[in-house]
């Protein structure tokens, strides 16, 4: 998709940043979203991305964190975001992450009513290595479609007949990576409608196909925009986060 360039000013954009996981598959003890990478944190430097990337449009920008991070949360804000450009909202996060995202809507929800927010944007802390550009070419796609996501083309699946055996895969997949970004509305009422019904997704986008009619675009991610889930993602992160730091 040929979207380049800053975000429109005229979009006024809430950003969500999900911090409400767990260390466990990492194998620390504490939120892996807080575990150090070079001399900051995967929490910092992705507040500290989406907010650059959404500036001048940015509104509010809110951190979703576990009950139990809620001290760890504003030390970290302190230490590595102390003069973002609009403060830093902590909300506390659900049990899964659908949860977490909608009591961000739930918080954000007077604004959205009131028209002052056009596009929210949630991201997930653990993927601390997504690029300003990414974030800039899917404001920009959701502000002319209502919705986008990015995502890396998936060339290594397979599809299983109810027989056990193979069968064609049609169509192009993708594996679906954050920040996704949407119209503030339609986002609101979908997860109004994924509580009524007892629904919940996988990501956001999940929750829009299902409950809305909203057009989500497709934009190419980045291989580099991947989710700390194992010990060696970690490392990995905190090597490329060490060469940028020494490159800037």
């Amino acid at each position: 998709m040929p979207l380049t360039g800053p975000p429109e000013p005229e979009q006024a954009i809430a950003v969500v940043v999900l911090a409400g996981g767990s260390g466990l598959r990492v194998g620390k003890d504490r939120n892996k979203a807080y575990l150090p990478l070079g001399s900051r944190t995967a929490v910092g430097i992705s507040l500290q991305t989406m907010a650059a990337a959404t500036t001048p449009g940015l509104r509010r920008l809110v951190l979703v964190v576990r009950d139990d991070d809620l001290d760890l949360a504003e030390r970290t804000l302190d230490e590595e975001f102390p003069r973002p450009p609009v403060p830093v909202e902590l909300v506390v996060g659900g049990s899964s992450r659908h949860g977490s995202e909608e009591r961000a809507l739930r918080h954000l929800e007077p604004a959205i009513r009131s028209a002052e927010l056009d596009l929210v944007l949630i991201h997930d802390a653990a993927r601390p290595m997504c690029s300003l550009d990414l974030v800039a070419t899917l404001v920009r796609a959701a502000a002319q479609s209502g919705g986008a996501v990015p995502g890396l083309v998936a060339d290594d699946l397979a599809a299983v007949g109810d027989d056990g055996t193979l069968v064609p895969l049609s169509g192009r997949h993708v594996r679906i990576q954050t920040p996704q970004v949407f119209a503030a509305g339609p986002l609101l009422e979908a997860y109004h409608r994924a509580a009524e019904a007892g629904f919940e997704g996988t990501d956001t986008a999940a929750c829009l196909e299902r409950f809305s009619s909203v057009t989500v675009a497709y934009v190419a991610g980045e291989e580099q925009n991947f989710k700390i889930t194992y010990p060696h993602d970690l490392l990995i992160a905190d090597e490329l986060i060490r060469r940028r730091d020494a490159q800037s």
